[in-house]
């Protein structure tokens, strides 16, 4: 599916998704992958069960106010015990599917958001 959005000269928006890719700012990726407005960072979980806490920490480092967590094709939920030092540092997670997660780090960030999505490709 593409997304139309406008966007700054800086932001990473989420341009278009599939089941095998997501397209930031026109370019493919075919991996997980976290996304926030100024950053990419590649190598994130290939699958949900392959979660620890300390992708959570790579996370907590860039300090977001939310983290949507696109859990692959369908909607599933990691253990709350992997991601509760975000929660102690009142950084709100949300768990969706990727695509949802796709749609909704683009509005958070059109709104000028300190949004992470972190989202899981399967393969």
């Amino acid at each position: 599916m593409k997304l139309h959005l406008s966007r700054s000269a800086n932001t990473f928006v989420i341009t278009g998704y599939g089941n095998d890719h997501i397209l930031i700012n026109g370019v493919r990726h075919e991996t997980s992958l976290i996304v926030l407005p100024d950053e990419i960072i590649a190598g994130w979980a290939a699958h949900l069960n392959q979660l620890e806490s300390r992708h959570f920490d790579t996370l907590a480092l860039r300090a977001p106010e939310i983290i949507l967590l696109g859990s692959g094709k369908t909607l599933r939920f990691p253990s709350p015990a992997l991601y509760a030092g975000l929660i102690k540092a009142n950084i709100g997670v949300e768990v969706m599917d990727t695509p949802a997660a796709c749609r909704t780090y683009n509005i958070l960030a059109a709104e000028g958001r300190r949004v992470a999505a972190a989202l899981i490709l399967e393969s």
